[in-house]
């Protein structure tokens, strides 16, 4: 509410996570500002952190199966380090961790169904589509997975089904919070090694020079 009236005519998105206070003040705020043609956008990286935790929690059940099930030794060679494989997307493996995860979804079916799931999902984002057609491969991308046997996506395609529209705007200007939220965690961490600063403006200094003095100081 702070936002000074003639700025109003530039808002053109509103970033945030799925909380609904975010989101229910945004609502708000449009409501009593109808001159703001606007828009509310789940940022897409909290949307991936929904899904990417929901196959991460099946992830953990099929090691626990195949712990019991293979010998420790075979065990040992198939699953050992594989929770960082999985946590990439495939894109962005090397050839011996694709072979690595071939030969780990040979004996986890369900993990590999749900591991192509998520990067198909991971593409939908990546695509340029228009905001007719991400909302459409959404749509089609959650059928899909109703179709299959899997239930690891159930509380995602929850969330999906409640915030699509929240969603699928991203596709419209693809705006996302990426830059705020890696800006916040450098002030943390810059922040935490100035321990000791007692002053506000030496702070800053610190801040300043952690941001912009590389290029301003180092040819």
């Amino acid at each position: 509410m702070t936002i000074p009236r003639r700025l109003h005519p530039t808002i053109h998105t509103f970033c945030t996570d799925m909380w609904d206070g975010y989101l229910g003040a945004v609502a708000d705020f449009l409501a009593a500002h109808p001159e703001v043609e606007a828009k509310a956008v789940v940022d897409r990286f909290h949307v991936a952190q929904n899904y990417r935790a929901d196959f991460d929690k099946l992830r953990k059940q099929e090691l626990r199966c195949l712990r019991q099930e293979l010998p420790e030794a075979s065990y040992k060679e198939i699953c050992h380090g594989m929770h960082w494989v999985l946590r990439h997307n495939y894109a962005n493996l090397d050839d011996d961790d694709k072979v690595r995860l071939r030969r780990l979804f040979h004996y986890a079916p369900r993990l590999h169904q749900a591991y192509t799931l998520r990067e198909e999902l991971t593409a939908i984002f990546n695509m340029a589509l228009s905001l007719a057609q991400g909302r459409r491969r959404l749509k089609k991308w959650a059928a899909k997975v109703k179709r299959s046997a899997l239930t690891c996506f159930d509380k995602f395609l929850k969330t999906l089904r409640i915030h699509l529209d929240e969603i699928a705007n991203y596709f419209e200007r693809r705006a996302s919070s990426g830059f705020v939220e890696g800006f916040n965690n450098k002030l943390k961490t810059i922040t935490k090694r100035s321990y000791g600063l007692k002053r506000v403006d030496s702070l800053f200094r610190r801040l300043w020079l952690d941001l912009n003095g590389y290029r301003h100081f180092i040819a």
